[in-house]
């Protein structure tokens, strides 16, 4: 019936102009030519749409049968395979090649998950045959190809391990490998374009204007679309060095990638320091975000300074510090973002900047440079509220790094930053602990140091030195910074003689006792008693065994525990009360050791405050 239904409507047009035919017609061959490929009579098919009195009607209407062939194509197993494939063949070289891209594109994006790569590694080939086909016009068509397929790309998961690049378990390897092979022509093209309008410039542009235009249309499309790459799929998966895999197809895919916005005229030294140099491009700032966006200059960045691809064509002259500068931009992109693989290059990003540059170099001034500010906040989040331990672990290193880096003021200024922005304990602890190296440092004999010493020192040491709620701060809470605090006042007392007050710290000692060691003392009376009370009360509880489970509650960090059992609870109200003897001793060793300080006074040797 199909097969009949295909005869007559063939050969009713036969006589007629391509402009002539129906929409029914249009609809009987379209349901006709499909139903009988469906049905197996695809060698029938074959014959119709060879003969050479059908090839109006085939270049008309043969791109409606393409659904059909590509299932039978996908699968592999008919066994009309071969008449199948050479209908297809025959549709892509007489067909009109704007249907025929239309025909593609809407198989290319059919709705099924489980066969994304199969259908790009079948379509991308005839994708490239009908694209050739357009001629000086396919730029805009090959920009909608490009959009597309990477949308189809992205839907691949990316391999996680060594072994699954290795043996391309979700085939995304296989499809970067072929889209590659998609583009090499026309990047070709554009390579000949850009050489050629290098040699014959001023001859060119007035004997080919609108050439010229479709060149430069043809590079753009390029230029967006390794832009897209860069940002998706190569932000996402781990490049891996040559050292962990010899043969890495998406390392090649990077590099393919970083070549083509050569070949289209874009330099990578400038694509890198955009965010510096796009400072001095006052016109078309908007069209300059649409055309390099952030996500892929960060990407490109990474593929440059982490895996050296391209190294080569970065001349020498740009100082380590330049590069930092460039790169910081780009690091606060990735370490904004809460994907684990964007915030692993932004590790990596910033610590490869960073070990270029001497370390007690960088100036304070750079400071006042936002990203040298909004770098620390993130980096902050990450050490603090990351899930992987890590990525946690690679920011603290990287933290400390970032400190080395800096000259004496920078670190006295950053500090500062840190313990006024940072509203965490642990990361205030640890600048308090390098607040502590600073000063030892300057202590050594021919090391002074006037930022970590005297006058200086003294507004870091008021911020050290207090409590953020007085006496009612939660001790369990704020512990590493009460606990760094009190081991940094430890060390000022003994290494600083009162003779000498190289820190000041004898001048400063009556406003740390007022504003930081007596709150201190009656916050840690008030929270040993309540926990005290605590304790006793849960102790009588199961004693008594009123509940099964106790109903108390225990808050630390602000926070309610989840209920626990007895002696869960009695074990965290223990371990509270140990941690309060644990700052109490450190805290009556300082009050000894400022007793014996006095008592050598007493003894002879002036007071500061009383000389």
């Amino acid at each position: 019936m199909a097969l009949e239904q295909l005869s007559d409507v063939v050969q009713r047009c036969e006589a007629l102009p391509d402009d002539s035919y129906t929409s029914d017609d249009h609809d009987v061959f379209t349901i006709a030519g499909r139903t009988c490929i469906e049905e197996g009579n695809s060698p029938q098919v074959l014959s119709i749409v060879l003969d050479d009195k059908n090839q109006n009607i085939v270049r008309s209407m043969g791109w409606n049968l393409l659904p059909p062939l590509v299932q039978v194509l996908l699968k592999k197993e008919d066994k009309h395979l071969p008449q199948c494939l050479a209908i297809f063949n025959h549709l892509l070289e007489t067909c009109r090649p704007k249907e025929l891209l239309i025909g593609l594109l809407e198989q290319l994006e059919h709705d099924d998950p489980d066969g994304i790569a199969e259908r790009l590694r079948l379509l991308l080939n005839p994708l490239q045959k009908v694209l050739l086909r357009l001629g000086s016009r396919k730029a805009s068509s090959l920009g909608m190809t490009l959009s597309s397929v990477l949308d189809q790309l992205a839907k691949l998961p990316i391999p996680n391990t060594k072994e699954q690049e290795e043996h391309d378990v979700f085939s995304l390897c296989r499809c970067c490998t072929d889209l590659i092979q998609f583009v090499r022509p026309f990047v070709q093209e554009a390579r000949l374009n850009q050489s050629g309008n290098n040699q014959l410039e001023n001859s060119h542009r007035t004997a080919g204007g609108q050439d010229e235009g479709a060149e430069e249309e043809l590079r753009t499309e390029l230029l967006k679309f390794c832009m897209k790459t860069l940002s998706q799929p190569l932000l996402d998966v781990q490049i891996r060095d040559p050292e962990t895999l010899p043969l890495s197809p998406l390392r090649s895919f990077a590099t393919d990638i970083l070549d083509i916005l050569g070949a289209v005229g874009e330099s990578l030294p400038s694509l890198v320091f955009h965010p510096l140099l796009k400072k001095k491009e006052v016109p078309g700032f908007l069209e300059e975000e649409v055309r390099y966006p952030k996500n892929s200059l960060a990407s490109l960045a990474h593929l440059v300074f982490v895996h050296h691809l391209s190294a080569d064509t970065f001349p020498s002259v740009f100082s380590p510090v330049f590069c930092l500068r460039s790169n910081m931009e780009h690091i606060s992109i990735l370490l904004s973002r809460t994907e684990d693989s964007r915030i692993q290059k932004g590790l990596e990003l910033y610590e490869k900047s960073l070990v270029r540059v001497e370390d007690g170099s960088l100036p304070a001034d750079l400071l006042e440079i936002k990203t040298f500010l909004t770098v620390p906040q993130n980096l902050v989040k990450v050490m603090t509220i990351c899930p992987k331990h890590d990525l946690r672990t690679k920011g603290l290193k990287v933290f400390q790094l970032s400190i080395d880096k800096f000259n004496a003021e920078a670190k006295y200024r950053f500090f500062q930053y840190i313990l006024r922005t940072s509203n965490h304990s642990g990361v205030e602890g640890y600048t308090i602990k390098n607040i502590r190296n600073q000063v030892d440092a300057a202590l050594q004999p021919g090391n002074s140091n006037v930022w970590f010493e005297g006058a200086h020192l003294l507004p870091l040491l008021r911020k050290v030195f207090s409590l953020p709620d007085g006496p009612e701060t939660d001790l369990l809470q704020y512990l590493d910074r009460v606990m760094e605090s009190l081991n940094l006042l430890r060390y000022l007392v003994i290494r600083d003689k009162v003779t000498e007050n190289q820190t000041g710290i004898w001048t400063e000692l009556y406003k740390i006792e007022d504003t930081f060691m007596k709150p201190l003392r009656v916050g840690l009376n008030m929270s040993r008693a309540h926990y005290e009370r605590e304790l006793q009360d849960t102790m009588e509880s199961k004693r008594k065994k009123a509940k099964e489970e106790s109903v108390l509650s225990v808050s630390v960090g602000g926070e309610r525990l989840p209920k626990m059992t007895s002696e869960s609870q009695i074990q965290a109200l223990h371990s509270a009360l140990h941690t309060f003897d644990m700052i109490e001793s450190v805290l009556v060793r300082i009050e000894e050791l400022i007793e014996v300080k006095d008592g050598l006074e007493s003894a002879g040797e002036p007071h500061p405050l009383r000389a």
